[in-house]
């Protein structure tokens, strides 16, 4: 259902179908309806609400009916999908890749920021067409370009309203947008650290293996030598 609804909301965006009549819109909204189901449940039996609510912000975010585009983010449950069953490992695919995958989404808490910013952008962009009486698409598109410092222009508040959610956006915004890019910074510089001293160590291992073998020929070269020296004075002896 999750591929249909992906298929459903892209046919929709390229103006092929119409989700606000027809059967489409039937197939649309009981899809959401299910989903939505789903999420309830899952949040009642869940232990930890917080944990259930961080964990599953993109579900809840799919959730919003206000606009198609909303869908894209049950790329979430196609996600769980494949971690459930394993697929990338039964593709072939090296578990280093997930595992690296989710040391960077976890471990360094992006996926929280992301998580974060995301509420931060969608709720501003669902305010200012409130406000300004313009699209989702619109608003969206100006709350991404505010929140990242671009600020093209082409969208600019005109009420009340629209001007202090841009205040709010601009100085909140700014703060995790900036901390993303930061902690992906992080992430990488760490890593290229990591392979940098694990190159240093399999050189040094190297260097210890090599030397190791000179000292064995060393050490056999003079056991050698001690022989002949040994056996030299017996020859000398048996001639006389």
């Amino acid at each position: 259902m999750a591929l249909i609804s992906f298929a459903l909301a892209f046919l929709a965006l390229a103006a092929k179908i119409t989700l606000r009549q027809g059967p489409y819109r039937i197939v649309f909204g009981l899809i959401w309806l299910f989903f939505l189901i789903d999420y309830l449940v899952r949040f009642k039996l869940a232990k930890s609400k917080k944990d259930f609510l961080i964990s599953n912000l993109f579900d809840l975010i799919a959730l919003i009916p206000s606009h198609p585009i909303f869908i894209f983010f049950r790329i979430a449950r196609i996600y769980s999908i494949v971690r459930y069953y394993n697929l990338l490992w039964r593709f072939g695919i090296s578990g280093k890749w997930t595992n690296a995958l989710h040391k960077f989404l976890y471990d360094t808490g992006f996926i929280y920021l992301l998580s974060i910013s995301l509420v931060i952008l969608i709720f501003s962009s669902l305010i200012f067409a409130s406000f300004e009486h313009d699209s989702l698409q619109n608003s969206l598109w100006w709350a991404i370009s505010t929140a990242t410092t671009v600020g093209y222009g082409d969208i600019t508040p005109k009420t009340d309203g629209g001007k202090i959610i841009s205040a709010i956006l601009m100085l909140g915004g700014i703060g995790f947008i900036g901390l993303l890019t930061s902690t992906i910074t992080d992430f990488f510089t760490s890593q290229d650290k990591h392979v940098d001293q694990t190159d240093a160590l399999k050189e040094l291992t190297k260097q210890v293996t090599h030397l190791s073998r000179q000292v064995n020929q060393m050490q056999k070269e003079l056991k050698k030598e001690a022989g002949h020296k040994r056996s030299a004075p017996v020859r000398e002896h048996k001639k006389k």
